[in-house]
């Protein structure tokens, strides 16, 4: 069959863009990581489908695959891509619309000027809503945040555990530019107190209103941006006393902004949505990839 896709990033973070309401998309795993190939496929660090809305309360039903083609819960700067899509393709005329994701409801808006802003919802501290086992591991309390003391296999780390729909283990490093991101993340990601998996922050602190940060995403690697991952560096660094909002998110595919107000309040994200170019692939019925 032939598939019609936009291919799209939001700071680097790169994404294969489907219209699942007007053609039809039932892949198996193997076929969605085929298109997410860099080499043999289209590339992009994720997938991201648009579906109908499955209630009236709703605009979209959004599904997000990673490069690995495992479906996941969360994705910022999906969100972001996604409202920028569904405008430009005429699917919704709305500003702001309200979207079904796995971990629950976003709700995306686009500003007159071009500029998304996505609610991305309360932040959970709780390690059960990160899938992470913490019970009898050593962990010391900083301001208001928990930092957990995860075992290595030749050192340990200090992590804050916040899940944003989807799991984050943050850290606060020296230079970001200088840690072994790719494997510390690594290890990180698929620790086994992480049961489900972890997407592994690491943040160095500029001020008070600045950051840097490297992400290394489950079943991605390490992405040149990542929204949830920004927003939950941000709410750790707030929590830890050492973050004022806003806060500038400076990544190695561009910058993003993250305001959050404080405990049960929702984290906002903004930045920026591209359209890079559009096409037509031919998927086979099965693949080896």
């Amino acid at each position: 069959m032939k598939l019609q896709f936009t291919k799209m990033h939001g700071a680097g973070n790169d994404f294969i863009v489907i219209d699942a309401i007007n053609q039809s998309v039932q892949f198996s795993t193997e076929q969605w990581r085929a298109l997410a190939d860099r080499r043999f496929g289209i590339g992009a660090d994720q997938i991201l489908v648009v579906e109908a809305a499955p209630s009236a309360d709703l605009d979209f039903r959004y599904r997000i695959f990673n490069a690995d083609g495992g479906e996941v819960e969360q994705c910022g700067n999906g969100s972001r891509a996604f409202v920028r899509f569904v405008v430009d393709k005429g699917l919704t005329n709305k500003s702001k619309i309200r979207v079904l994701t796995m971990s629950g409801v976003i709700e995306p808006e686009i500003a007159a000027d071009g500029r998304i802003t996505v609610n991305m919802g309360v932040p959970s501290f709780a390690p059960i809503d990160s899938d992470f086992d913490a019970e009898g591991l050593a962990n010391r309390q900083q301001a208001n945040d928990t930092l957990y003391v995860l075992p290595l296999a030749d050192h340990v780390v200090e992590v804050s555990c916040v899940s944003m729909g989807n799991p984050h283990a943050v850290q606060i490093v020296d230079d970001v530019a200088l840690h072994p991101v790719a494997v510390e993340g690594s290890v990180i990601g698929r620790h086994p107190l992480f049961t489900k998996r972890v997407n592994a922050g690491f943040m160095q602190v500029c001020d008070t209103h600045h950051v840097k940060l490297r992400v290394y995403e489950r079943g991605a690697g390490e992405t040149l941006a990542c929204g949830t991952g920004a927003c939950a560096a941000v709410v750790a660094g707030i929590r830890r006393g050492v973050l004022q909002s806003p806060v500038e998110v400076a990544m190695r595919g561009g910058d993003l902004q993250i305001a959050w107000a404080g405990e049960g309040q929702a984290v906002y994200l903004s930045g920026p949505a591209v359209a890079v170019f559009e096409g037509e692939i031919e998927i086979p019925d099965s693949t080896n990839s």
